[in-house]
């Protein structure tokens, strides 16, 4: 609970995050750096252009038009909607099963692609190699400091199996594009198309690999790029994430894809809509480092309008349902103790 911790009197973060310090009124540091690049002229529209222009050069060029990372929460679920329906993709949807996927999820996946039309595939990474990535993480802040300012050790080591591995796959395909259904508040979006190259994706898997590799050993490489994936005649395929520049309403999302069979599911916590694991990774983040992974997401949401500051603080604010913890604890083989961890 973040009751008796200053927040922002603007946006959600504590006076607990990383860098943050306030003015007189209460407002962070943060909302007083947007403030001042709002006073710029918005930018969705040229990187919608940017992005339509790719499209141009790639279409028909691949086994698929596009991969999307696809959890079936309700962000990625609306990513391969508009890729499809709007945009008029050959799109490959994939989804990494990390062993707590919820069961309405799954229904969802299979209902999503099927009224879509898309071809779906379920990856899953070995449960013993996951499982003792996820204990470790839950007792050990295992990467940088900067990373775990966004996102908690678990989900960090989580999406760098699910990045690495559908890189690895669309390279493999010969597929051009990689759609993630980041939402507006998780990644900016003069990030919202980038154009890999080696050095740089050598550079940022190092990041998440050694990490990994030191907790599983070889067990992890089927899910990260090679030496000959740098070296050889492959090509790296464009990132997006087209929520950052489309509009951006989640009510409209949810009226959208309740209309493709997506129900919320009702056994994930407040910030999650694909989930079981993601309880864990708030509950032990909150207890070592003591602000919520989703604090940076949920603030700049309610910065940019997308979410009033009331709903976010109640999402921040909402415990973890026990028994969710209990049942993700026992198949991880974690001793269920009072406190989280």
């Amino acid at each position: 609970m973040m009751n008796d911790v200053k927040i922002c009197n603007v946006c959600v973060l504590p006076e607990t995050f990383p860098g943050i310090h306030f003015d007189e009124s209460g407002t962070c540091n943060f909302c007083r750096e947007r403030d001042a690049e709002k006073a710029g002229v918005s930018i969705k529209a040229e990187y919608r252009a940017r992005f339509e222009a790719v499209l141009d050069d790639v279409r028909g060029t691949g086994s698929h038009d596009v991969l999307v990372c696809y959890s079936g929460g309700k962000d990625s679920t609306q990513t391969v909607s508009v890729l499809r329906k709007d945009y008029g993709l050959n799109v490959l949807a994939v989804s990494i099963d990390n062993g707590f996927v919820s069961e309405q999820a799954r229904k969802n996946i299979r209902n999503v692609v099927e009224q879509l039309g898309v071809d779906h595939m379920f990856l899953k990474p070995r449960h013993d190699v996951m499982a003792g990535i996820f204990r470790r993480c839950a007792v050990d802040d295992v990467f940088a400091p900067k990373a775990l300012e966004k996102a908690s050790s678990i989900c960090t080591a989580c999406m760098g199996v699910v990045k690495y591995s559908t890189l690895r796959l669309a390279m493999e395909q010969g597929i051009p594009l990689i759609a993630y259904g980041w939402s507006p508040g998780q990644a900016p979006v003069s990030s919202s198309i980038i154009r890999n190259n080696a050095r740089m994706v050598q550079y940022m898997q190092r990041s998440v690999y050694d990490p990994l590799y030191r907790i599983a050993g070889d067990d992890i490489r089927p899910y990260f790029l090679e030496e000959r994936h740098f070296r050889g005649d492959l090509q790296f395929p464009v990132y997006v994430h087209p929520l950052a520049f489309l509009d951006y309403n989640e009510d409209a999302i949810y009226e959208n894809i309740r209309k493709l069979g997506w129900e919320p599911p009702r056994d994930v916590d407040a910030n999650s809509t694909n989930c079981l694991l993601n309880s864990l990774g708030n509950a032990v983040h909150r207890e070592r480092l003591g602000f919520h992974p989703y604090a940076w997401e949920l603030a700049n949401l309610v910065r940019e309008g997308y979410l009033d500051r009331e709903t976010a603080l109640a999402r921040l604010n909402e415990t973890e349902n026990p028994e969710i913890l209990r049942v993700v604890k026992d198949k991880l083989g974690m001793e269920n103790k009072a406190h989280v961890v």
